[in-house]
């Protein structure tokens, strides 16, 4: 490309960036001080993600000029910088000189710093990326494995409301804050809400003999039924030769009545897929399209990438949880977030409680909330101190395993953008945490996770050893990068968010 038609387009692009100020300042008017530029990079990088960048890096690069690849955290100075240089290298004077306010490199990597800082840790640690981990069941007896988890690099520690009560995790916490005193070392409490849980009900199989399956055969080709979580269809009898009879109850009545024909349900994280081929008022019938597991069993996950569900994200049961929260934990983490709405609601709970200043992570699990991510920062931007989880497992499933890897980059960019900080999260050093054997794959894995500001760990017998070997990768890691360059092409989610703009405005 031509450095002529090459400097025109990118200062086309600068110029409506810049038209759009205005308008950028009005949405902005409920964001916390801390994060108004952060706000406004936001935007300014889903404009310039809605184009296709790709063809400008070779002239750029042949030119020497600085490319547009790693300019997620100060979008409008790169690109002002980019055409500025352009302009010098022709004998050109730029006669772009806007008075708008901006941040620039060194600015948005103090941005990222000071608001990771401010929702992980309250003093400085040997590797910036922080450790999170799950607490196993022993955590509330056994101190001395609280202890060993601690010296050996874990500075958040997860309690998942979804297991035990809160006897359990009263023993946790108490220990926890026992160790903070004697071993000097702050330790953040991070408590994940339950959300709405979508599984597969109980399910009791009449077999022979008078025996009680708990599990249902499936394979590719045949259909199932999905039905209500009602006691008395629990119990399901084998029809004559050549029926099928086979019924899936399901915990939440939301998925029948919002399911529509044509939609994808997939369950046990995504190892048997259907699609709904006949719609009733009390059931779905299904067709299984893809088996890796010939038996489905009762309390297994379900994922509806399709559909969109009437169902609050906050759920009675995270209520009542969520006073014990605000009175113990230092961060909440919100399950199946999945648009502003959600956001303004827990912020309400929040203000109710008088939790000002406990911190907030939105988990990204599903693929409404990674399309509507945009939407929730800005809405999440009202408090100080949040962040984002790349819940890989339920986020596999909705999107399909194959673009899980172009997704969770992307949530990495847009936060990037944001200056939000983000948790790396499902399956990190699994294999090592249950064996103490790791797998080459997830130690590259731990060592991509050191783009993000947290990695999570989940429990495992082996989990002291895992947290050691990760807080080395980690520590090795940060020698070497921080963030990195991509080619930019451009994001169905910027675009999607920039019609949306373009309509509010």
């Amino acid at each position: 490309m031509k450095i002529e038609k090459l400097e025109q387009e990118l200062r086309e692009i600068l110029l409506e960036m810049i038209s759009w100020e205005a308008k950028i300042d009005a949405l902005l008017e409920q964001v916390h001080p801390s994060y108004k530029l952060s706000a406004k990079n936001l935007l300014r990088y889903l404009l310039l993600r809605s184009k296709d960048l790709r063809k400008y890096h070779g002239t750029l690069s042949d030119l020497g000029v600085s490319s547009l690849r790693s300019a997620e955290g100060y979008v409008y100075s790169n690109l002002y910088n980019v055409v500025r240089n352009l302009n010098l290298i022709q004998n050109n004077p730029i006669e772009i000189q806007p008075n708008i306010e901006i941040v620039g490199y060194t600015g948005s990597i103090k941005l990222i710093r000071d608001h990771s800082n401010s929702l992980f840790r309250e003093q400085e640690q040997e590797q910036f990326t922080n450790i999170m981990v799950t607490l196993p069941d022993e955590a509330a007896h056994d101190k001395e494995l609280l202890r060993e988890m601690v010296i050996n690099g874990m500075n958040i520690a997860r309690i998942n409301l979804s297991h035990g009560d809160q006897n359990i995790w009263m023993k946790m916490v108490q220990f926890l804050r026992e160790i903070e005193t004697e071993t000097g070392r702050n330790i953040k409490i991070y408590m994940d809400l339950s959300g709405p849980k979508i599984r597969t009900g109980q399910i009791n199989m009449e077999a022979r003999k008078g025996k009680v399956k708990h599990s249902i055969n499936v394979k590719k080709g045949e259909r199932v039924t999905l039905i209500f979580d009602d006691p008395s269809a629990r119990k399901i009898k084998q029809g004559k030769k050549g029926q099928n009879q086979k019924r899936i109850p399901v915990s939440l009545n939301a998925v029948i009545l919002d399911a529509q024909e044509g939609d994808l349900i997939l369950f046990d994280d995504g190892m048997i897929k259907t699609r709904v081929v006949h719609k009733k008022k009390e059931y779905l019938e299904l067709e299984i399209l893809e088996c890796y597991k010939t038996k489905l069993g009762s309390h297994k996950g379900i994922n509806l990438p399709d559909t969109r569900l009437n169902l609050p994200a906050l759920t009675a049961k995270d209520k009542v949880d969520l006073s014990f929260v605000c009175e113990h934990a230092d961060i909440v983490g919100y399950s199946y977030v999945r648009t502003a709405a959600d956001v303004n609601h827990l912020y309400e709970e929040l203000a109710q409680r008088n939790a000002e200043g406990i911190g907030v992570i939105f988990k990204i699990e599903n693929r409404e909330s990674f399309e509507n991510l945009p939407e929730i920062l800005l809405a999440g931007m009202q408090r100080d101190k949040i962040g984002v989880m790349i819940a890989r497992g339920d986020l596999a499933a909705e999107i399909g395993f194959e673009r899980l890897a172009e997704v969770q980059n992307e949530i990495l960019w847009i936060c990037e953008a944001a200056h939000i900080p983000v948790v790396w999260a499902t399956q990190v050093l699994e294999n090592l945490a249950k064996t103490g054997i790791p797998t080459r794959a997830e130690i590259s894995d731990a060592a991509v996770a050191a783009h993000a500001e947290c990695v999570m760990l989940n429990k495992g017998p082996k989990i002291v050893e895992a947290i050691r070997v990760l807080n080395d990768i980690l520590t090795r890691m940060e020698g070497h990068k921080f963030k990195k360059k991509n080619e930019l092409r451009a994001l169905r989610v910027a675009q999607l968010h920039i019609d949306r703009f373009r309509e509010k405005t």
